[in-house]
């Protein structure tokens, strides 16, 4: 069997990515969600737990073991010094967890979810990348509705942390319109057609 073609999912928060991945995975695409995937791993992978706690202390797990995702969230997401060492932890973790993921696959196209594919340069490993693209109010206002412990300026602080348009413009193979004035799964299937027909 050829390989698989890797294709990268992103977009700005609110954006709607994993409404497009449920599409993509209805139409029988294996998803990896690696934001997930990155949590999943931040309380369940002993070196990466030790790797966190030498940089940011003790006091970044519960005595539980799991994640103290507040103390965290408090020391990076207003310091991008420190949300890069975080990131620069975590991301090496999330790319090996993939490639065991992908060797178990047996699918033509998989697709791989992440917020920060192009602020990260991770975008180049990629064979394909999908914008997802809505304008900034109504992602503003879909996160709040959804997330309804964030408040517009933390919503507003991730998104500084994230690319804008223009430049997922500039870089993406494929883009998807989710601001509500196009249909979505038409979008979805003119690029699963195309995708199934791209020779890697």
């Amino acid at each position: 069997m050829t390989n698989p073609l890797i294709v990268g999912i992103t977009g700005g928060i609110g954006s709607g990515k994993t409404t497009v991945c449920k599409i993509f995975h209805q139409l029988g695409v294996p998803i990896y969600f690696a934001d997930d995937r990155g949590k999943y791993l931040l309380s369940n992978d002993e070196l990466l737990k030790n790797q966190v706690m030498n940089l940011f202390g003790a006091e970044s797990y519960l005595p539980d073991g799991l994640l103290n995702r507040s103390f965290l969230a408090n020391k990076v997401f207003s310091n991008t010094e420190e949300l890069n060492k975080l990131n620069g932890l975590v991301h090496p973790a999330v790319a090996k967890d993939f490639l065991q993921w992908a060797n178990n696959q047996s699918a033509k196209v998989l697709i791989k979810e992440a917020a920060l594919f192009i602020e990260n340069g991770s975008y180049t490993g990629l064979d394909k990348l999908i914008s997802v693209l809505a304008p900034e109010d109504v992602r503003i206002n879909r996160v709040l509705m959804r997330d309804i412990q964030r408040n517009k300026a933390q919503v507003l602080d991730i998104m500084s942390n994230q690319v804008d348009d223009k430049r997922r413009r500039e870089v993406s193979d494929y883009l998807i319109d989710n601001g509500g004035s196009k249909l979505l799964i038409p979008q979805v299937l003119k690029i699963y057609k195309e995708l199934q027909n791209t020779k890697n």
